[in-house]
């Protein structure tokens, strides 16, 4: 096999090991890794989560992976799409800097993949930390979710399952030049046209993360036995680059793999909201604190973000990818919290619908020009008695540019969203992933 950009990818891919990653990459992938199986298992009860968990089971086969939240194993791809979906289904799962909902795709390929081996939980790390590797240096190349978006009319998400497709061909042992199909049979299986942002029930966009999560563990599945792809779908004329990439994509593909590791840029949630929601709340919820607002004082609110943040969280029919709403409903109950969500029930008070009327949003000059893929937000308030006073968050809280969260705030964002469950019990295990025998002692803590 000639040398190729797919291969250099598939060679790393083949190579790496838990003892190669830093002890810090290794306590993030963690807490990412216990963010979004907890994710899943708050999200089996959207309706894209729900649904999903109903479809995967009756494609029957061995049992091999669990769809979290539930005690059922499946076989592993559907094990993958059934938790994929789920895990976005209720907006709380991670984002990264690169853009998108990597975690939903790729800790779901590498869990089930990694159950259905029954791999170690030092197996698991180092295929979640190297799924992240790949797949964010994917989108990447082709210039990131919002040029992905623009040029090419597609939800870069979809690039994810090549990563998904690399991780779990390293569980399952798979040699460089099958890692290789693996991932050009990946691209078989994915699309995500840009079209699916305009869902009324925030079905479509969960399930397509479970659908990439499922490519990736079916293509390597498909590889393992001899099922073959082009040797350079990454970097061959007509391959990934050549359609989608972005001015030097290649050389992004493999810049920094071993020593950047682009886990680094996993961002957390701590509301169940559309990303560039999350800034604007805490901007308005700082405000109000700060100033001992009572909610009927406010007369008005402006929301200033990034162009980007606005075309995408803009006056949505969906609740939670609403910014006018999720403001106006943290504002009105003095916070959100995942144990209580506002949406129906808040729609019939006053205090809430007042509020929703007199609040805008905005392009805010500043965040566009300093972050145009940022995630930041400019809130003013003026009150009734005349005050306006006004507070900038560049990063909302979970963001990697403000440094790692701890294990005490992912433990209390989950003992508030999963009240009925052993929360106690999923990080400890978590904390000690590298130390476990078998993955499936860990995935048994999501059960119910």
């Amino acid at each position: 096999m000639m040398p190729n950009l797919t291969l250099t990818i598939a060679q790393y891919a083949a190579a790496t090991s838990i003892d190669k990653i830093p002890p810090d990459v290794r306590e993030l992938a963690k807490q990412v890794i216990l963010d979004e199986m907890a994710s899943a298992q708050f999200g089996r009860r959207s309706l894209a989560g729900d649904l999903a968990a109903r479809y995967a089971p009756s494609q029957g086969g061995a049992p091999e992976a669990l769809v979290l939240g539930t005690r059922v194993r499946i076989p592993a791809q559907y094990a993958a799409l059934a938790n994929g979906a789920a895990g976005h289904g209720e907006e709380v799962d991670g984002a990264h800097v690169v853009g998108g909902h990597p975690g939903a795709t790729l800790v779901h390929a590498a869990v089930a993949a990694a159950e259905r081996q029954r791999c170690s939980g030092a197996e698991l790390l180092n295929a979640v930390v190297l799924a992240y590797d790949v797949g964010v240096r994917l989108v990447a190349a082709c210039g990131g979710k919002f040029s992905v978006r623009s040029r090419l009319h597609l939800y870069s998400d979809f690039l994810y399952a090549l990563g998904g497709a690399v991780a779990a061909g390293r569980l399952m042992g798979l040699e460089p030049l099958h890692l290789c199909h693996a991932m050009a049979l990946c691209t078989f299986q994915t699309n995500a046209l840009g079209s699916l942002f305009q869902e009324r029930r925030h079905i479509s966009k969960s399930l397509c993360n479970g659908q990439f999560a499922l490519a990736g563990v079916s293509a390597a599945q498909m590889a393992a036995v001899g099922l073959e792809g082009v040797d350079d779908v990454v970097g061959a004329h007509a391959g990934v680059l050549d359609a989608w990439g972005a001015k030097d994509g290649a050389a992004l593909v493999t810049r920094g793999l071993g020593e950047d590791w682009s886990i680094r840029g996993a961002n957390f949630k701590f509301i169940n909201a559309g990303y560039p929601i999350h800034a604007a709340v805490e901007a308005a919820r700082t405000l109000q604190q700060r100033h001992h607002l009572a909610a009927d004082t406010i007369k008005a609110v402006h929301v200033g973000m990034p162009r980007e943040g606005v075309k995408t969280v803009d006056n949505r029919a969906m609740h939670n990818i609403c910014v006018q709403d999720m403001v106006c409903a943290a504002l009105a109950q003095g916070g959100l919290s995942l144990r209580e969500l506002p949406f129906p029930s808040i729609l019939q008070d006053p205090v809430f619908n007042r509020l929703r009327a007199a609040v805008t949003v905005g392009v805010d000059p500043d965040l566009d020009r300093s972050q145009p893929q940022g995630r930041g937000a400019n809130v003013l308030i003026q009150t009734a008695d005349g005050l306006t006073i006004s507070h900038c968050v560049e990063a909302p809280r979970g963001h990697s540019s403000r440094g790692r969260v701890t294990w005490t705030e992912l433990e209390d964002k989950w003992r508030d969203g999963l009240p009925g469950c052993d929360v106690g019990k999923m990080v400890g295990l978590a904390q000690r992933l590298d130390d476990i025998d078998d993955v499936r002692v860990f995935a048994d803590a999501f059960a119910q």
